[in-house]
């Protein structure tokens, strides 16, 4: 006797499967890159993308707000502490065109290379209990 190929009709589904029971999920979420939250540090009114070009973004924000930032960006950054996602955050802060407590962000991350700057390590990656 041989049994045929025919999918069986279910009362919950057109065919039951394995995979139509179970339900998959995806959570999304949004983080800014890391460049936005520094323009939104440095709190400049809102511009009309279209009309205003090249806009030179001089501000001044605080190494606070440098490892608050860091702290947001750092599920998405490949460093292995939070040290290596500031010096990313201040990378960032170059290409913006701002300054870190009056420094130029360069230095700072030399700073902190050298070990003059220490930045607290209370923040861990995602998933990892301490």
């Amino acid at each position: 006797m041989r049994r045929s190929l025919i999918p069986r009709k279910s009362s919950t589904s057109t065919f039951e499967s394995p995979a139509a029971k179970s339900v998959l999920l995806a959570k999304v979420s949004v983080v800014p890159s890391a460049a936005a939250l520094v323009i939104k540090a440095l709190k400049e009114p809102e511009r009309d993308r279209k009309k205003t070009k090249n806009t030179k973004h001089t501000g001044n924000i605080s190494l606070d707000d440098v490892i608050e930032i860091a702290k947001v960006m750092r599920p998405r950054s490949m460093a292995k502490d939070l040290t290596g996602t500031a010096k990313e955050i201040l990378g960032s802060c170059v290409s913006v065109g701002c300054w870190v407590d009056g420094k130029n962000p360069k230095d700072l991350q030399q700073e902190i290379a050298d070990g003059d700057v220490e930045i607290p390590q209370d923040c861990l990656r995602v998933g990892v209990q301490a």
